[in-house]
């Protein structure tokens, strides 16, 4: 594989101010993509003590030697995803890579539970999972049907495939199983346009938030670290990798998949 097998593309990761986001957008950066970052908040590394190697993920993106731009807003919000879009086209000319990363598991004030989540609560978990993936993905393909050539990786999860223990985390699992169908469904309309879609879906991955949960959320337990056949928790690195895969040339006849990335702890068709 060339040293820079992205150079000259431009990719846009949603919820890339921390975590796996985050290491997605400097994974592409390495691979020589200019990476557009867009999130809620994009001081939010501080929230939850993730260090950065620079003041802002953008600064440690243009230190790798990459152009970058932050855009921080709710991609829940049309208004907002239009503009998004609007502003990658002026400042870059076009996209490449969009990677639909942004999302959460449980709402504050609702349960982790199927049956302990709040109408609001369900309404906040769909709209920051699905609603969010269906409205990038609908401006994205807008710019790469013009450009005849485009990636999009939606990230789904574990969970979406096989329950967790007890169903915890049950509407994100619904939220996630929906991304993974709507990945398949968009790559049968995008195809005869040059435009592939694909979908990961990590395991447990030990991001720094995942380190912060309490032991009440059920994440990171040592019966799911037995249930992993390679016996380790999945590092960020770990899914950018494949994401890195799944965006690059060597992919080019790779389209509708979800990948899961998650050590071995599902083992069953899906």
């Amino acid at each position: 594989m060339p040293t820079d097998p992205l150079a000259g593309r431009v990719a846009l990761v949603t919820g890339s101010a921390r975590g796996l986001g985050r290491a997605y957008a400097l994974h592409l950066a390495r691979m020589g993509a200019d990476v557009v970052i867009t999130d809620i908040n994009l001081a939010g590394a501080a929230r939850i003590g993730e260090a950065l190697s620079a003041e802002t993920v953008m600064a440690e993106v243009t230190g790798i030697g990459r152009r970058s731009l932050g855009l921080q807003g709710d991609l829940r919000d049309p208004a907002f995803v239009t503009d998004l879009f609007a502003q990658v086209q002026t400042a870059f000319g076009r996209l490449d890579i969009l990677v639909n990363n942004a999302g959460v598991a449980v709402a504050r004030g609702s349960g982790p539970m199927p049956s302990e989540t709040t109408a609001d609560g369900y309404a906040h978990i769909m709209d920051s999972n699905m609603r969010s993936t269906l409205l990038c993905s609908q401006q994205a393909a807008r710019i790469m049907r013009a450009q005849g050539a485009g990636a999009i990786v939606n990230i789904a999860s574990q969970c979406g495939l096989a329950p967790l223990k007890g169903g915890s985390l049950g509407v994100y699992a619904a939220a996630k199983a929906a991304v993974a169908a709507y990945t398949r469904n968009l790559a049968a309309e995008l195809g005869p346009a040059g435009i592939r879609v694909n979908a990961i879906s990590p395991g447990i991955i030990e991001t720094a938030r995942v380190r912060a949960l309490p032991p009440g959320e059920g994440v990171g337990t040592p019966d799911q670290l037995e249930a992993i056949a390679l016996r380790r928790w999945g590092q960020p690195e770990d899914v950018a990798e494949v994401l890195g895969f799944l965006v690059s040339d060597a992919a080019r006849y790779v389209t509708g998949q979800v990948i899961s990335v998650c050590g071995g702890a599902v083992l069953t068709p899906h």
